[in-house]
């Protein structure tokens, strides 16, 4: 079977010191962000910032496997397979969620460095 990664790379940032915890140069109580280093975070605090996306990322991340089958994620909304698309293109383009295609469905997982990140961020120790 095969499989065609859909994955959007996000604006690439420095590597984490593993001494100090994944985004701990940026936590928040560490020292202001730099301009382009802001932009990155935002695009994806952004993303998390509607309540689908929220709770489809949420799905995505606890699902078993570690990865979701859309037609899945799909069944739990009262909304359009085109909207539940489009906020899914949005956590992708943010660097949230990878993807893969397989046949007809898309299966889609959490991106652990990311998300790791995103807490590094909020870190204020």
């Amino acid at each position: 079977m095969s499989s065609r990664s859909m994955s959007m790379e996000p604006a690439v940032l420095p590597p984490t010191d593993p001494d100090a915890g994944p985004g701990a140069e940026f936590g928040l109580g560490v020292a202001p962000l730099e301009a382009s280093n802001a932009t990155t975070f935002a695009t994806m605090f952004k993303a998390l910032g509607d309540p689908v996306r929220l709770r489809l990322l949420s799905m995505i991340a606890s699902a078993p496997g570690g990865e979701i089958c859309v037609c899945d994620l799909s069944s739990a909304f009262h909304l359009t397979g085109p909207t539940i698309s489009h906020h899914l293109r949005i956590l992708r383009e943010a660097g949230l969620v990878d993807s893969d295609r397989r046949g007809t469905w898309v299966y889609y997982r959490a991106v652990p460095a990311t998300l790791l990140l995103l807490a590094g961020l909020l870190h204020t120790g």
